[in-house]
């Protein structure tokens, strides 16, 4: 498997998938709860790497360290969690074979689910660092969600870790409030 060094865009949205998951952000379920969720969620992503026992606790782990990193966005702590999470995990080359020269960094033989991961999130948030800003990592804007996110938008104006499901929701909850307020004045 090879992680272009520019494909930071979808990087930084596998991580926020994987933060994602956490059980403070579903209200106490882990959507990673076996080793099976976790090969769901490597190929959900694209991401062809067999699991193997350990995987999952690994996963948990560099869960808790991404969400980490997202949620004390200083640039050097980025950056140095980030290289963190990249080394010693593969070899970075200049592969000519597209037609257009691009960085890419291969995975090591017998790299395992969790160590391909650590290199694309590592990749997604230190090409977000370079290339947008620290201030696209953010916390979810609807009350009641803990989640967190890297905003990749061009206007870098998003609010919701799952805007389908937060924004909704704080959609719903506004059009609610807006009828009872009628209906109050009515």
């Amino acid at each position: 498997m090879q992680v272009a060094l520019d494909d930071y865009v979808w990087a930084a949205g596998v991580a926020t998938d994987l933060v994602n998951t956490a059980p403070e952000v579903w209200h106490g379920e882990d959507k990673l709860p076996d080793l099976a969720s976790l090969a769901a969620f490597a190929e959900q992503h694209s991401i062809p790497v067999n699991t193997r026992p350990g995987d999952l606790r690994a996963g948990h782990r560099l869960r808790a360290t991404v969400r980490d990193l997202i949620d004390q966005p200083a640039q050097a702590r980025l950056i140095t969690g980030a290289t963190a999470l990249t080394s010693s995990i593969g070899d970075v080359s200049l592969d000519a074979t597209s037609g257009r020269s691009r960085w890419t960094v291969s995975l090591r033989q017998g790299a395992t689910v969790v160590d391909a991961l650590s290199l694309i999130c590592g990749v997604g948030i230190l090409g977000v660092v370079h290339s947008l800003d620290v201030a696209r990592f953010r916390a979810c804007g609807a009350p009641t969600c803990r989640g967190a996110f890297i905003d990749t938008t061009r206007p870098g104006r998003r609010r919701y870790c799952m805007p389908g499901l937060c924004g909704n929701r704080v959609n719903v909850a506004n059009h609610r409030a807006r009828k009872a307020s009628e209906l109050h004045h009515a």
